[in-house]
């Protein structure tokens, strides 16, 4: 099986990496000629995990369309705000019938587009049944150093799912199949805005009891923006959703969890952005995921508050504040 991977972000390389330690040919798309001839000569992404090394059956390049011409299965990895200008590039080099896989979280600022609007506004009707989105709580590093991971595999047809659940399993890899698209993307999109603000609260040093109850809380208003959107309110109480919330609200590894650490200790955004060597898409969500919420009338406050700290420069301890100064309610599903 030949594979084409575009991005050679962290994730996109952990991904890559695990399709080739199955045995399968993966070549992956970089825009760095740094990049191709690490990957290609010292089987590292110098750049991004780069005290990991590949497998050798794992190739770069820097043409687009040698990665998506005659293969037979695409999955694509790049940041959610360049996803429709390369989609737009290979819409007609994609070969017919194959399944086509997004590992990309986010939703479109401006547009607020989620990922499957961009494949299906873009790519021609008929690759819409070889659509499939992958999503759950996995840091890249662990899966380039096959450490157990269990994630969800989701399309609007059965066959797709289960073709890719198939060609993803692995000895350290699961993946569930589910129809359940709009959930899987949501929950994949809106715990990074939640984990800036568990990262806030590390930040300022306020506790684990803290951390739980933003966790908690930021489920609940995931789920409630997903049940209006017609997403499944058990989705989110799965690995795209609860698992992967879980993860980058408490792990060290999370980009946007240490964003907003950085936030509650003081430092500005520019800079924290400046500093950092991969993209915290939790940034550019939390504006869409607010305009979202404001579009659906769906009550978001800790979505809210985080925006508000990002865009409107409100300080990290007023946005605890008003947090807890908010009116009182009774507890439940949606509330």
């Amino acid at each position: 099986m030949k594979i084409g991977v575009i991005g050679a972000g962290s994730f996109g390389t952990s991904l890559a990496s695990l399709l080739a330690d199955k045995g399968y040919e993966v070549l992956m798309w970089t825009r760095s000629k740094e990049q191709e001839k690490g990957i290609n000569e010292e089987h590292k992404n110098i750049k991004h995990l780069s005290h990991l090394r590949l497998p050798t059956n794992l190739k770069a390049s820097i043409h687009l369309e040698e990665v998506v011409q005659g293969k037979d299965l695409i999955l694509s990895a790049p940041p959610s705000h360049v996803l429709a200008e390369i989609l737009h590039n290979i819409k007609d080099l994609i070969p017919e019938n194959i399944p086509i896989v997004s590992a990309t979280k986010g939703i479109e600022n401006d547009t607020l587009r989620l990922v499957s609007d961009i494949f299906e506004e873009i790519l021609p009707e008929r690759f819409h049944p070889n659509l499939c989105f992958l999503s759950g709580p996995s840091f890249a590093k662990e899966i380039v150093e096959r450490v157990p991971t269990a994630v969800s595999i989701a399309s609007k047809n059965q066959f797709t799912a289960k073709k890719v659940q198939e060609i993803f399993s692995f000895t350290y890899f699961r993946t569930y199949w589910t129809w359940d698209v709009i959930g899987i993307e949501l929950g994949g999109s809106l715990k990074n805005v939640i984990a800036i603000a568990s990262g806030v609260s590390d930040g300022l040093g306020l506790g684990q009891n803290a951390r739980a109850a933003l966790i908690t809380r930021g489920l609940n208003e995931i789920t409630r923006l997903g049940v209006k959107m017609g997403a499944d309110a058990i989705t989110f109480l799965g690995l795209a959703g609860l698992g992967d919330l879980v993860l980058t609200c408490c792990g060290d590894l999370s980009r946007n969890r240490t964003v907003g650490m950085k936030l509650g200790q003081g430092k500005k955004l520019s800079q924290i952005l400046e500093e950092m060597n991969e993209v915290a898409e939790g940034v550019k969500t939390s504006k869409s995921a607010y305009q979202l919420s404001k579009k659906l009338n769906v009550e978001m406050p800790i979505t809210e508050e985080v925006y508000k700290m990002l865009y409107e420069d409100k300080s990290p301890r007023d946005v605890i504040k008003d947090l807890m100064s908010r009116d009182l309610k009774k507890e439940g599903l949606y509330h």
